[in-house]
């Protein structure tokens, strides 16, 4: 996606593109269905625990990281290895993101920075802001082409200030935005992808789509496949309003089975089984 492309609300334009307002409606039925569970009157705080939980560690497979979600439960030690730190550090962002919510409508950037210091939990020249030139990459390959970091540093400012301006367009829309030009861009050497996530996490939250964060879209997409991931996002790299409305329709589908998900969490709840 091209930030400067005409009009004063490019989020809202991408909103008409062929089957993303039907891909909007279905993911609001499926919030809305959860939303209803009468589970959620009573134990709603249960509900978001869990679905953070699940998020994280979905966010982390698709780095890797595939553990399985009673191994990232009972585990206390996130440090040893790399998959470990892998997993620690999104059952670090899923903690943190909540917490940023208010600043996100002020300063985008600043919450990017935020979440990559916190997915690191590390001192190091580069650890909260985007790469320079002479600076690679180490995250998992998406056999994308990297921009180069004045590329990046151009499209980064432009989204954040579009995201700082507002839109009108459905939160799913602007969420599945700003999570294909994170990947795209890639701005910081390391975490990308677990960042990226977040943030697609921050703006479904904070728009009051879900507002209690029990539709984690990282379970869809793991649930979907990395490959499926990848074909989506290269759609989305080209530009083309197909590849972009395919993307949107991918991470429609991603909320629409984290929402699932919870979903029978809440029937478990219910049925005294979990």
């Amino acid at each position: 996606m091209s930030t400067t492309a005409a009009g004063a609300d490019p989020f809202a334009a991408l909103a008409d593109l062929p089957g993303v307002p039907e891909a909007v409606e279905s993911v609001r039925t499926a919030v809305d269905r959860v939303y209803a569970h009468r589970v959620m009157r009573r134990r709603s705080n249960e509900i978001s625990s869990e679905a953070a939980l699940r998020g994280a560690r979905a966010s982390a497979a698709l780095d890797g990281a595939d553990w399985a979600l009673e191994e990232v439960r009972r585990r206390t030690d996130f440090g040893s290895e790399p998959e470990a730190r892998t997993v620690g550090a999104a059952l670090r962002l899923s903690a943190e993101a909540g917490q940023l919510l208010s600043v996100w409508g002020q300063s985008p950037m600043r919450v990017l920075a935020r979440l990559h210091v916190v997915a690191e939990a590390k001192e190091a020249p580069e650890v909260g802001r985007p790469r320079v030139a002479g600076e690679g990459v180490q995250d998992r390959d998406l056999g994308l082409a990297l921009p180069d970091a004045a590329e990046t540093a151009a499209r980064l400012e432009g989204l954040t200030a579009l995201l700082a301006s507002g839109s009108k367009a459905p939160a799913l829309v602007v969420a599945a935005i700003v999570h294909g030009e994170l990947l795209a861009l890639r701005p910081f050497t390391t975490r990308n992808g677990l960042v990226a996530r977040a943030a697609e996490r921050i703006v479904l939250v904070g728009s009051g789509l879900d507002p209690k964060a029990v539709c984690p879209a990282e379970v869809g997409h793991a649930e979907l496949g990395a490959e499926e991931y990848s074909r989506a996002l290269t759609g989305y790299v080209t530009g083309t309003p197909a590849g972009v409305a395919g993307w949107i329709r991918h991470c429609a589908r991603a909320v629409e089975l984290g929402a699932r998900e919870s979903t029978a969490v809440c029937e478990a709840l219910q049925r005294g089984a979990a």
